[in-house]
């Protein structure tokens, strides 16, 4: 039998089994999970997921967004349990990278099909964020010993990635070259090449080093008291987030006192994650490809992000009752427009050789038996269709404000869609992190430190009926 039969034959298998959850529609799953988040119902969401995952065998994106919806909850030893499930499956990846990277960077499964068909390890930042996230719910319950275990985890894992991505894309550059494939994702008609060409996305040194994550590891070095290690820290962040003052001002106050700062005050950071990851999506875009008998014209699918729209955007909140100015420090949206960004040559390249060895099978099925033939047109109608899965439940935008603050109970006021979210917040310790994650118009905390009373809908109706 030949290969291309076999090709033929086992994505006609793969449609015919109709539950395949390779086949499955993320997005749509998340989409209904993100709503249930959204309105404020996390039990609705954490059954959605459920639901949504009932196999026993439980995959990486499982765990990433069980943990993020726990922690909303309040849950923050149930989230970091998800968490650890999934940092082991990317611990798993990591050894398997280390012990033969050729092997990793060959896998040429999806060519066969579709990249939906490749086991998912998580995009870059994700991996990231992961670990980020578990650090932060460590320093929610005062536990920055174990925060810095899982900082030292996550500079590991940039300094793996970093060597993985550097040979990867040298390999698809040579392997492209090979194939004759010369399409770039600008000459994709119709696809929005300025999403990708965006400068806020462009500027990034790459997908998957967050400001945040290192200006995190800085502060809590400096609360251990190491500050030796607390300044590589705060000067990564800055070059990955030049011209930032909050930034540059940790870096200055390692070696000096905070001006007016006493010796009872707390050193406290706020910390404000908004809305949710962007979707991805599929676009299909008519391609030549390049096959024995000269080009054909396929319609093939790419993947696109789409941000989130659901929650409204602020820059600053109130604190008994005086205005604090909030800093960007990370976009996930600009981090995962540049993970496609990147990843889009080794895409195109997949796609344009899975659709001519698709092309060819086709037309020598048509001439040994139409009718199976007839059966692969069906099928690749069916499983064409780009890889929609991605961390839905990841926060979209991460804001801070460093504050130093008197110890005892304090006020702070959300703006929300109708009246303003209060969040009671207690301060005892000489270093403090206050984690709050805002969707839609519900915003969660995270630790005992903090307290959120919702506004009063009727009171907040007549507010914003107030001209």
């Amino acid at each position: 039998m030949t290969p291309r039969v076999v090709w033929a034959l086992v994505t006609i298998a793969c449609v015919q089994a109709s539950g395949c959850s390779t086949f499955r529609s993320y997005e749509t799953e998340l989409s209904e999970t993100s709503q249930q988040l959204g309105s404020g119902n996390v039990e609705g969401a954490l059954a959605l997921l459920e639901k949504n995952n009932s196999s026993a065998d439980k995959d990486l994106l499982y765990y990433f967004e069980k943990g993020e919806l726990l922690r909303a909850k309040g849950d923050l030893t149930g989230s970091q349990v998800a968490w650890r499930e999934a940092d082991q499956v990317i611990y798993a990846w990591e050894e398997a990278v280390k012990a033969d990277p050729n092997k990793y960077l060959g896998e040429v499964g999806s060519f066969l099909i579709n990249d939906k068909v490749r086991r998912y390890e998580g995009y870059d930042y994700e991996k990231v964020m992961l670990t980020t996230q578990m650090a932060l719910n460590d320093v929610a319950l005062h536990d920055f010993d174990s925060a810095r275990t899982e900082i030292k985890k996550t500079h590991e894992r940039e300094a793996l990635i970093a060597e993985l991505r550097d040979k990867q894309y040298l390999d698809q550059e040579q392997e492209a070259e090979e194939q004759g494939v010369t399409t770039e994702y600008k000459d994709l008609q119709g696809y929005p090449v300025e999403a990708l060409n965006d400068p806020e996305v462009t500027g990034l040194k790459n997908s998957y080093q967050s400001a945040f994550s290192h200006y995190l590891s800085g502060f809590v070095y400096e609360a251990l008291g190491e500050k030796g290690l607390a300044a590589p820290g705060y000067r990564k962040a800055i070059e990955l987030r030049p011209d930032t003052p909050l930034l540059e001002q940790a870096l200055l106050n390692l070696d000096r006192p905070i001006k007016g700062k006493k010796i009872a005050d707390s050193d406290v950071l706020l910390v404000v994650q908004t809305g949710l990851a962007p979707a991805r999506n599929s676009l299909r875009i008519p391609l030549p490809i390049p096959t024995n008998d000269g080009l054909i014209i396929a319609p093939l699918s790419f993947p696109l992000m789409t941000p989130d729209t659901s929650t409204p955007s602020f820059s600053s909140v109130e604190l008994d009752g005086r205005t604090l100015e909030l800093t960007e420090l990370s976009s996930i949206d600009a981090m995962s427009r540049r993970a496609l960004r990147d990843d889009m040559p080794g895409i195109i390249l997949r796609t344009t050789l899975r659709a001519a060895t698709r092309a060819v099978a086709q037309k020598q099925l048509n001439e040994e038996n139409p009718w199976a033939g007839l059966a692969l047109g069906i099928a690749s109608a069916i499983t064409e269709g780009a890889d929609e899965r991605t961390w839905r439940t990841l926060p979209d935008n991460i804001q801070v404000a460093r504050l130093n603050l008197s110890k005892g109970t304090h006020r702070l006021s959300l703006p929300a869609v109708y009246g303003v979210t209060e969040v009671e917040i207690t301060i005892k310790d000489k270093f403090q992190v206050i984690p709050l994650r805002v969707v839609g118009t519900q915003v969660f905390a995270s630790g005992n430190a903090t307290r959120v009373t919702p506004p009063v809908v009727g009171q907040a109706l007549a507010d914003a009926a107030q001209p």
